[in-house]
């Protein structure tokens, strides 16, 4: 199935009560209609809280990091489980995306489902009934390439057991682990030689490269100084390019065809663009995978603080895509008002939502939210304090910005994509 017919077939999908904030005149209308209508998100019967994505902010983003990927050198395979849109996937290929990243099975049957045929699985996969499915995959789409984590030699058997009988096989990179007290991947280049040699005693495994993630390095989000940090992240990427080059050196990678070396969230993609221009001409040619998934909507909280247009800011900037609209429905106190929107709508594993923005429920006009913060969630209403003098009424609605894409993109399974008007242009779908 190609990804652009299965995608396109989101539009067939009728409105009903499964989705929040939808009109409640919407019901039994294709999303396709209701994206031609362009509604209003204001005035045309949407219901709060409602998600909203911004549709420049997103269009900005999916531009500006498909122009930094191509500026460095770099393949890039974003991250899906931030989102898990189709629709988002396939406009990051359309912007150049080698293929999209998953984390686990589920995701990727999701990706297959809406026929994406290159996927790279930053996990290591052992359970015997997805490896079944994936080779069952492989045997039935010659034209699918999925490339797999693999970080110890039990690993390695396992996965050989569960692929035995499938007609190619798996390509599988091994990732080293960022250090001590970090996530996965074998922990040294001795542990990585011995995987190394284990997916070489099957016939089910391709060894095609060398992957990690350098976000998990010790102290990369303490409190060490910047500085400090950046020569540690450093050090540990030279490391996986020092050992792709040992593996090729071997000829381990002599039935690859390439060469993988892969890594990059979204808080270091700088520090991988400045390391994999270093990496040095190998037997094969060298796909530089870069694997950053939040970029696409940006947020106001984690990643405005850790993105690494911030270093360098001559490269551009990313805009947060997301606003979440509430109303208040209480104003029980000078001090303190009540909206609509709690845990079950926003994101609140990092940060709290912050205030930005008031829409006067009387005349429209959208004012700062100045004096207005939001102080705690409960699981369907969030508690603002609000300064003497503030603004803020009974009907009101009030725009957060929120924290953590990967924690707000899951709370929603529609997702309203807004011009700055208000003007709803197109639904992005989620499929968590």
């Amino acid at each position: 199935m190609a990804a652009d017919n299965a995608v396109a077939r989101l539009a067939d999908e009728r409105a009903d009560h499964r989705f929040k904030a939808l009109p409640p005149d919407a019901d039994g209308r294709t999303i396709g209609e209701l994206a031609a209508a362009r509604l209003n998100l204001f005035t045309d019967g949407f219901t709060t809280p409602v998600l909203a994505l911004s549709a420049e902010s997103v269009a900005h983003n999916l531009s500006l990091l498909q122009a930094y990927a191509e500026r460095h050198g770099l393949a890039f395979a974003p991250h899906g489980k931030t989102s898990m849109a189709p629709q988002l996937f396939a406009r990051q290929l359309e912007h150049g995306a080698w293929g999209i990243t998953a984390a686990m099975p589920h995701q990727v049957r999701v990706y297959r489902a809406f026929g994406f045929q290159r996927i790279f699985l930053a996990n290591e996969v052992v359970d015997a009934a997805a490896l079944r499915w994936i080779g069952q995959e492989l045997d039935t789409d010659p034209d699918f390439r999925l490339v797999c984590y693999v970080d110890s030699v039990r690993g390695a058997e396992l996965m050989d057991k569960a692929l035995r009988g499938t007609s190619r096989p798996l390509d599988v990179v091994v990732e080293l682990g960022a250090g001590e007290g970090a996530r996965t991947g074998a922990r040294t280049e001795a542990d990585c030689a011995a995987v190394a040699d284990a997916v070489a005693a099957t016939g089910t495994l391709r060894l095609v490269g060398v992957a990690g993630y350098e976000g998990e390095v010790p102290q990369a989000d303490g409190e060490r100084s910047e500085e400090e940090v950046w020569g540690r992240v450093h050090a540990w990427l030279r490391r996986l390019v020092a050992l792709a080059a040992e593996f090729d050196t071997a000829g381990r990678f002599e039935d690859a065809g390439e060469i993988v070396i892969s890594a990059g969230g979204s808080a270091w993609f700088d520090a991988v663009a400045d390391v994999f221009a270093e990496i040095p001409e190998l037997s094969l040619p060298v796909l530089k995978l870069l694997r950053s998934g939040a970029y696409v909507s940006h947020d106001d909280g984690h990643y405005r603080g850790l993105t690494p247009f911030n270093r360098v800011p001559d490269e551009g900037a990313l805009q947060p895509a997301f606003r979440l609209w509430a109303q208040v429905v209480s104003r029980p106190s000078p001090e303190q008002a009540f909206v609509n929107a709690g845990k079950r709508d926003a994101a609140y594993d990092l940060h709290l939502p912050q205030v930005q923005v008031v829409r006067d429920a009387g005349t429209g006009e959208i004012r700062p939210a100045t004096g207005v913060t939001l102080t705690a969630l409960s699981d369907q209403h969030g508690w603002l304090r609000t300064e003497p003098g503030a603004r803020l009424e009974v009907g009101d609605w009030v725009g957060l910005g929120l924290s953590h894409p990967c924690t707000s993109f899951d709370k929603w399974q529609l997702i309203p994509l807004v011009e700055a008007d208000g003007t709803v242009t197109d639904y992005i779908r989620t499929f968590f």
